[in-house]
Parts: structure tokens; sequence; C-alpha cells
């Protein structure tokens, strides 16, 4: 029974009792206060410097006080002067002399018929309020990131809220005060009470001083340069009610002055044109346009380029380049070498390649995401490198995700934390740990290859550490109503604490859930982090990655099937899960490449056939050819893999998807190029003079573009991605040279059957019927209907002045709003799109994420952690025997006895002391002899409730997608170098997704330094030849991409490649026609006089 009211002149004095749950309490008392021992004046002054003389406790008040504030002490010890605030508020509360003048006890209760104290007033000023709070409000507690006020002061956002949550009184089993205690900030005048004004100090105080993490509010932390934001748009214009990005502005801008100069460039060309229409009206009516006519006959059927510069007709009427001169000879002299000699040429062609197909003997597919990403000389990779060696690799992670479904479609997510769930949830990790995987006949375990921070258990991320793991705790502790008390006390609860002695942050243990409401998440996270080893080929490894196989077939086979039951859903993934998948998948799309070669061999076929007649079709049509070429493409793409393979390179995911599909629809243009080239000659013309005219023709436009294209691809491998560029590049270059060297003696084979009546893919059928139809060379056929629509219809449209106005309008209106809309464009890749799309490693993780520093929470270090250590605040921590040998805390052993678990404060740990007194420390910081000689007690040490600090504790970690990891990369490496020149040494900062990310970094410039090398050498080919392709075999030999079980080849390499060619195919037949029409050099058809005074018609160059 509780007695209140003002009880005046009565002070605590000793311990007369004690609550149910083991907290104590004090007499009430009115005696004056008394001079303690040497000794116990020694231990006060340790941890209350600010108390002299005589004291208001005793030595059992002290040790009940000193016991208290050690649970208090690892969270704020980081900073000094707000450490040494805290202790002198409960210092004056249980020890000062004066305590009569500031304590006042309003409610007394009996407790086994002693009075105990049951609420006090504490008489205290808000300066003294406010400069504690003020020191303390920054501090962080590394050891779980989190602000220190979040545990010692349950988020307090002011010194009230502070002392509101220090004095109330606890409830049972609950750490705080046993008794209530009211903070008020004056006294009433008759009282004669003072309140307590014992001097605060800052946490930018010198002597005490903070590191600015804690004191952000520090004059030499406010000097630093703060981090510079990741803005988005940090430029833009407004005019009226509407705001404008200044890119989209001054394009806009642009658009209009281009669109005005062309306009006005255009008005003049007109008037131009019209001038020399008018002069040509003039001239004589005597000019015969028989020739005129015939020459545009035979310009337009194409006539073969030596045709137009032998003919007696018209003179020179083509001057060629210096380097299409020597092409030219080149290839009249080659294509009459071959077409005589097309046995020697093909045998010669193909068995080089088929020598470079050997390679393939060793090939392999690399599927570490490591080497799939990233160069072998890239920065993060030398980081990683010398992380792993002196350090030690990141550990593995093996993860499950058991989350709620919605009860309707647009219903919330139910909370995951039930009872059914959690006993599910047990069982299911009953059955992981029953794995035993089979490793070299010997059988494998969790526990076997876990992470095990003190050698004893695993580092399970789990809600179920709450129960210590086991089962039969679940009913012991209280259920469910046992997880939501850990959820908010897990770092002081003793129950709460996990089977490997460090507190389970519930935001690594579940998801789905806002800020701190983790009673509302609607997902379990369970994580297993697993040993791993820098070599890749060790048996700790290799003993892992069988228990992961283990582990994903027991979740696909059995535990899918339990957590469907109870309507939940399941995602899981392992370290090995991407490895595995990449496997998967580099065979999964066998089929559909097989097709797309068939689809391209089907329409290559047809369209070297020319136009179909039933009475010759057996004979004219290139089935055979068609197999040929394509057969041909597939042995550049081998014989580029073999090579590669080899000299030891991997080919990757990409090389095998991709490239085919790419030097397919590159190498069918020339195919096609080739044999049209041919079919145009006269047949008068022997064969061989057939094969060197189309050569000569089409030869020089063959070469240079296929030398762009292989420059292209190339200039990708100074950059990144090395290997896949080199293989397309080589892979190129070879279609190019089985092009012009087997596929000619293909063609050479080809028209002699057709010559000689054989049936095509029968050639030792032989026919008699009549074969005029079949191949009448120039002039034979009818235009086909997609030249009578180019000559009839397109080139009569463009050619009119308003369409032209509307093609530049749009074209130059696409091109800026597509530079406009790039800028937009975030850095990254979404990993789940890499895998096949029906692959289980389809995991969402989020966390939130600051804007400019992008650290989700306070940056946990090893550093404040041994500071805190070596502090004499942390009494259980840095102690010594008498002998300057390791003294560990209280509740280790030899302190306390591993065998029967009792500890005896007067065993053999009875005189150890801390390792420093505040006088042995320079502002209580060690020195440089002082840190090398305490840091490996520090590295050895295990936490436990009396020290919870060691090295050997496991800190968690919270990751996010895509932009975020490029721009925390950005802000670390940002930050690093500004460390690393104020402390003239190089600093760095390293996470394992780091390597991955890296190229995002600076993947503008590198995209811009590409784009403009390959424009260039485009170019450059450009000024010396106009190159030509063919629309339908890039879009036939892209299409079948879109069938790809793999998401990033659809959204990356089909749709974007399939834009591509859509683009170039309106650029190059809508857009260029257009502009040369306008801005282009001059007609190259011009009159000349013939001997008989008669006008022709020349081109001129």
């Amino acid at each position: 029974m509780a007695r209140k009211g003002i009880l005046k002149n009565i002070v605590l004095c000793n311990i007369c009792g004690a609550r149910d749950d083991g907290k104590v309490l004090n007499c009430p008392s009115n005696s004056p206060s008394k001079k303690p021992d040497d000794l116990l004046s020694q231990k006060i002054q340790s941890l209350c410097p600010t108390i002299t003389g005589n004291v208001c406790c005793t030595e059992a008040q002290f040790e009940t006080l000193r016991s208290q504030v050690q649970q208090v002490i690892p969270f704020l010890v980081g900073c000094p002067a707000c450490l040494r605030n805290f202790l002198n508020l409960f210092c004056e509360l249980s020890c000062s002399p004066h305590q009569s003048l500031f304590v006042n006890v309003t409610s007394i209760s009996k407790v086994k018929n002693n009075l105990t104290v049951d609420g006090i007033d504490f008489y205290i000023t808000d300066a003294f309020g406010e400069g504690l709070y003020d020191s303390c409000k920054d501090v962080k507690f590394g050891t779980m990131n989190s602000r220190a006020l979040d545990f010692v002061g349950a988020g307090a956002q002011n010194f009230k809220d502070w002392y509101a949550f220090i004095g109330r009184r606890a409830a049972p089993n609950l750490p705080g005060s046993p008794y209530a205690i009211t903070f008020k900030s004056t006294a009433p005048v008759s009282s004669g009470m003072k309140p307590m004004n014992v001097s605060t100090y800052s946490c930018a105080d010198t002597s005490l001083g903070c590191s600015c993490g804690d004191c952000p509010s520090a004059p030499v932390c406010a000097n630093t340069a703060t981090p510079r934001e990741h803005e988005k748009s940090s430029c833009s214009v407004r005019i009226g009610s509407l705001k404008a990005k200044c890119i989209d502005f001054a394009l806009t801008i642009l658009y209009i002055v281009l669109l005005s100069m062309f306009l006005g460039c255009g008005l003049f060309h007109r008037k131009r044109e019209r001038n020399q229409t008018s002069g040509m009206k003039s001239m004589p009516n005597s000019m015969d346009g028989g020739e005129i006519h015939s020459v545009i006959r035979r310009k337009d059927e194409n006539l073969p380029m030596q045709m137009l510069e032998n003919s007696p007709q018209t003179g020179n009427r083509v001057q060629l380049s210096i380097v299409q001169g020597y092409m030219s000879m080149f290839y009249r002299r080659y294509g009459t070498w071959v077409a005589r000699r097309p046995i020697h040429v093909l045998s010669v062609s193909v068995a080089v390649v088929l020598l470079l197909c050997l390679g393939l003997i060793r090939f392999k597919v690399e599927t570490r995401p490591e080497k799939l990403w990233v160069g072998p000389g890239s920065k993060a990779t030398e980081e990683k490198k010398f992380f792993d060696s002196h350090l030690a690799p990141f550990y593995r992670i093996e993860q499950l995700i058991l989350a709620t479904t919605p009860e309707a479609e647009d219903a919330e997510l139910p909370s995951i934390v039930t009872e059914n769930n959690i006993k599910l949830l047990f069982e299911i990790q009953k059955k992981v740990d029953g794995i035993r995987a089979n490793y070299s006949g010997s059988m494998v375990s969790l526990t076997d290859i876990c992470m095990k921070p003190l050698d004893q258990d695993c580092a399970t991320q789990s809600v179920l550490q709450y129960f210590q793991m086991d089962p039969q705790n679940y009913d012991n502790y209280g259920g469910v109503e046992h997880v939501h008390y850990c959820l908010q006390h897990y770092t002081s609860a003793d129950k709460c604490m996990s089977t490997f002695k460090a507190p389970l942050d519930p935001s690594t243990a579940l998801g789905g859930f806002s800020g701190s409401n983790y009673s509302e998440a609607s997902a379990f996270i369970v994580t297993y982090p697993v040993n791993n080893a820098i070599d890749k080929e060790g048996n700790k490894t290799d003993k892992a990655v069988a228990w992961e196989k283990a582990f994903i077939q027991l979740v696909k086979e059995e535990l899918l099937q339990m957590v469907q039951l109870k309507n939940l859903t399941l995602s899981f993934s392992s370290e090995s899960s991407i490895e595995e998948e990449l496997k998967r998948e580099s065979t999964a799309d066998v089929t559909t490449i097989l097709i797309s070669y068939l689809v391209m061999f089907a329409y290559i076929s047809l369209t070297l056939g020319g136009t179909p007649h039933l009475s010759s079709f057996y004979i004219s049509s290139k089935v055979l050819l068609g197999l040929s070429g394509v057969l041909l493409v597939m042995l550049s793409v081998l014989g580029s893999v073999g090579l590669f393979s080899a000299i030891g390179v991997k080919s990757t995911l990409i090389i095998m998807e991709v490239i085919p599909f790419l030097v397919l629809a590159v190498g069918v243009d020339n195919m096609c190029i080739l044999v049209h080239a041919v079919k145009r000659q006269p047949l008068e013309l022997p064969l061989e003079g057939r094969i060197s005219n189309a050569l000569v023709e089409v030869g020089p436009s063959i070469t240079l573009a296929s030398l762009s294209e292989v420059l292209a691809f190339a200039v990708g491998s100074l950059f990144l991605c090395q290997h896949v560029v080199c293989f397309l590049s080589l892979a190129v270059l070879l279609d190019f040279l089985l092009q012009v060297t087997a596929f000619v003696a293909l063609i050479v084979f080809d028209f002699l059957r057709a010559e000689d009546k054989r049936v095509d893919c029968v050639p030792c059928l032989k026919i008699s019927s009549s074969y005029a139809e079949s191949d009448k060379g120039i002039g034979g056929g009818r235009p086909g209907l997609l030249a009578q629509y180019m000559k009839r219809v397109h080139a009569p449209v463009l050619s009119l002045w308003g369409v032209k106005i509307v093609v530049i309008s749009i074209f130059i209106g696409f091109a800026l709003a597509s530079i406009a809309l790039s800028t937009r464009v975030e850095p990254g890749l979404e990993q789940k799109i890499v895998l096949p799309r029906n692959s289980y490693l389809q995991i969402a993780r989020a966390s939130l994420t600051p804007e400019s520093s992008y650290i989700a929470k306070p940056a946990a270090s090893w550093l404040d952690d041994f500071l805190v250590w070596l502090s004499p605040e942390a009494f259980g921590c840095c102690r010594k025997f008498t002998n300057g040998s390791y003294c560990p805390p209280d509740d280790q052993p030899p302190c306390c006895s591993s065998d029967t678990g009792s500890c005896d404060l007067s065993g053999v740990c009875k005189d150890c002391t801390t390792c420093f007194r505040h006088s042995d420390l320079n502002n209580d910081r060690p020195s440089t002899a002082q840190f090398r000689d305490k840091l490996p007690w520090f590295l050895n040490a295990l936490p436990s409730a009396d020290c919870a600090k060691g090295a050997m504790v496991l800190t968690p970690a919270v990751w996010n997608w895509k932009i975020d990891y490029v721009n925390s990369m950005r802000a670390a490496k940002e930050f690093s170098s500004r460390v690393s020149d104020s402390l003239k040494m190089e600093v760095f900062p390293y996470s394992v997704f780091y390597m991955f990310f890296e190229q995002y970094l600076d993947i503008w410039k590198t995209a811009l330094i590409n784009l403009a090398i390959a424009i260039g050498a485009v170019f450059v080919v450009c000024l010396v030849i106009t190159c030509s392709g063919i629309t339908l075999t890039k879009l036939v030999g892209v299409l079948v991409l879109c069938f790809s079980r793999t998401e990033v080849f659809v959204v990356y390499y089909f749709q974007m490649y399939l834009a591509l060619v859509l683009l170039g195919f309106l650029h190059g037949l809508v857009f260029l026609p257009v502009i040369l029409s306008v801005f282009g050099p001059p007609s190259r058809c011009k009159l000349i006089e013939k001997p008989e005074d008669r006008p022709s018609v020349s081109l001129q160059p």
C-alpha cells in the first residue's frame, strides 16, 4: 500500500527490498550523507567524477547504479560528452550529498514489512535537460545502425520526452525505473529546495569531443563540405504558367531555328530549280530524246559499272574515287580467278573456318555474374580483390521470403505475424535444418557451412531467433505476443537475444511494413549467411554449392506445396542460383535459334530465286544456295567462338543468344546483293565475266560496309563487355570473308547447275525442258511490285515540296525529342529481367533511401565499437588481470563457469580493472601504441550481456534496387574521394554490388564515345562509297528474338534492335532521299555533245 504526499527532507538511502521481477527498491530516509571509505570513494570517482567528499549512497546502491548504467553505456559511449551528461544525471540522483535539495519522495509503499520508495520528484533545471538532449540527440548506435535515442529514449524529440521516458515506472520484467520519477524544473518556494543544475558538456567540447557523425553541429564539422545532392534537374525555364527543363527549352529553340533555315534554303533551291527548268525549255527542239530515255532506262535497270564506263554512246559516265578504282580492279581480277577455280576457293575457305572451329573442344560458358557484367580491368574489380584478400569475401546468401496474399484484388496485404504462420515457419526451418547434401561422399548440413560469429550457432536472420530457434520456446515465451514484444525491445530484452548472441533487427527479418510498424509486416524474410572463400574452386565453396542445390530442390519439391496450402507465397534464392539459372538459360533457347535460322533460310531461298515460274521453278529456285549461305553464317559464328575458346576466353549468354541473330541479319544482306548483282548481268557474257562484273559492281560496297560494321562493333571492346564485341567483330569479319570466297564459289556452282538444267537441291538430276524463262539477265524480266512502287509512287510523292517540308519537320522534331527524352533515362538494370521468365529468382526487396547520401541507416563502424569497448566507462569490456593479460567480462569464462553457469563476483576476475583510466588517454582517445596494443584483444572479444561490444558480431545490411544503387555508389565514391584528399591516403568504399553497377557511373560518357567512333567509322566509309543494305533481312533476323525466354533479350535486343531497324529503314528510304534532293550535290546526269553535234546524257561525278 502506497502513501502519497510531500515528504520533506527525505532522501534515498540504501536498499530495502525488491519487486517481484528483481528490481531493487530504495529506502526513504532523512539521514545525512556520509563519507565513504577509500575503495568506495575511488569507485564512485571513476563513474561520477562530480561527486566528491560525502555521498548519499551505500556500496550496494552504487553497485546497483553501476550495473544499471552499464546497460546504457554501449549506446552513448561513442560520444563522451553525452555519456558524461547522462551519467551525471543518475550520479546526482543516487549519490549526491545535496540530494535532499532536489529530490523529494512523493510516494512510499510497504514491501515485506519494509517501507520503500514508490515515487519521487526530481527538480532539475531546463538548462541541464537541454544540454543533455543536445549532446545526445545525434549520437549513433553503430551496432544496429540506428540513433542511440531510439533505444535509450524511445525516439525522444526533446528533453521533456526523454525525461518522461526515463521517469516512467517500468512494467514487470521490462527495463526501466522501479519507481516513478517526475522531473520538474521549479521547486515550491516554501520547500526550500533548489533544482539540480550541474554543468553539462557540449558534444563539441574539445576535452570530451565527439565525432562529426555523433555531433554534426560542432564547428569543425559545420565547416566540412556537405555532400552534393544528386538532383534530377536543377535548371528550368518558366514561361507564364508553363515550366520546362532548360534542355527541353533549348531544343525547342533549336528546332525552330533549324526549321526556319530549312524553309529558307528550300525556297532558294526551289527558285534555282525553276531557273534551271526555264533554261532547259530553251534548248533546241532538234534534240533527239531517244538517247536520253535510253540512258535513263539503262540507269534504272542498274547497268554494270564497267558497261557504263565503256559505253560508246555516253563516254565516261561515272568517275570512281581512288579507293573504288583500286578495289574495282582487284575485284575484276579476283572475280575471274574465283569463277575459274571455285573448288579450290570453296575448299580452302571452308577448311580454314573448320580449323578455327576445332577450338570448340575447349568451349566453356561463363556463368559467374561478376564476370558477365564487369571487365577484368575495372576499378571495382580491383577493389573487390583487395577487400577479399586482405579481409574476407562477403558471405554467401541463402534466402526465403514467406509472404501473405491479399484477400481481395485491391485489399491490403494482411500481417504475416500470426500464430499459424510462425508455426509454419518452424516447420520450414526444421526441413531446412534436415538438409543433407552429398559432397564427395560426405554429408553436408547447414551447420557445416553457415556463418558462426561466435563459432557456436548459425547467424540465421529470422524472427524465430526471438524463440532461440527452438519451437518448444514458442509457448514458454508467450507465443505471438512475445514476437510483438521483441519487435520493440530487441536490443534490451535477454529473451529476445538471438542464438548467436546479437540482437536481431526486425528490418532484416520482416518485409512489407512502413516506418517501424513491424507488426504490420506482410512477409517473413529468412536469410542464411554462409561462409565464402576467395578461391571459387575451394572445398568450402564446393560444399556450399552442393548444399545450395539441395536447398533449392527442397524448396521446389516440398516447401512450395506447404506454403501454397496455407494461401501464402514463397520466394527463394541461393548464392549459386543466378549461376545455375544462367547455365540453364544458355541452352534453353537452342530451339529458338534453330527456328530463326530455318526462317532465315526459307526467306533467303525465296528471295534469291526471284519471281517463281511453275514451269522452271525447280531449276531457278535457290534453295540449296540459300541453305549454303545460312550454313556459312553459322560457320562464321562457330569459327569466332572456336578461336576465342582456343585461347581460353569463355563464351557468355549474350554470345550464345544474340550474336547468331545479328550476324545472320547482317550476313544475309550481302548474299542477296551478290546474287542479284550476278543475275543483273547480260546472259551474253560468259559466267566468269558475269561474276567479275558483279563483284566490280557491289564488291567495294560490301567490303567497305562490312569494314564499317566490324569497326563499329569493335569500338565497344575499348570500354565495356570486351569479350562480347570481340566475338561479334570476328564473327562479322569471318562472315564477310566467307561471303566473298566460299559464297561466290557457291554462286558459280549454282549458276552452272542452272545453265546445265539441273534440279535445285538434287543437282545430279538433269532435265531436258526449256530453260528460256529461268534467268534472262538484264531486262529479261518484268520489274517486281516493290520496284514498281518505288518508281511510280514512293519517289514521285517524296519529290513534292509539301511532302519534303512535312518529312524534314517530322524527322528533325523526332530527333530533338529523342535527345530530350534520353536525359530522362535512368541507368541501371533490373536483375530479374536478366533471368528466364520462368525463373524462381523473383525476390522483391526495398528500403527507404535518403536523397543525397543514400545511406539507409547511420553508418556502422568497427572503429566506433572499438573505442566504446576501450573506454574506461565500459567497465565490463576492456579489462586486464593484475599481470596485464586480458580479462573477459564477468559473464564469460573463466570469470563465469561454463559448466554450472554461475558467476561469482569474488572469483578469479574479482581483481580485474579497466585497461585504462581517463588520465591514461588523450581526450578519451588512445595513442597509437595503445591502439595497436589493445586491438588484438578487441578482435578476439566475444559480445555478451556484460559487454555487448566485440569484433565477432554480425551486422546485417539492407539492400535496394537499380537507380538507388547507382546513386549511392556515386555518393560513396565522391565522399571517399574527399576523405582521401583530406587524409592524403587512398580510401575507397566497398560493397558487393559495386562491381555490377560501376559501368553505369559513366555510361553516358561511354555511350557517347562509342556512338561517336561508330558514326565516324561509318562516315569515313560513306565518304568513299554509299553503302546499301536490305531492311527485310535484318527484320526477319531480329523478329525471332521476341521468342527468347530471357526478358533482357526481349527488351534490350529485340525491342531496341527492331526499333533501330525500323528507324533506319524510315531514315534511309524517306528522310535521306528528301535531304539529298534539297541539300545534296547536283545531279550526276548532264548533257554532252556527240560528234554529230547531237546532245546526249552523261553521269557527272
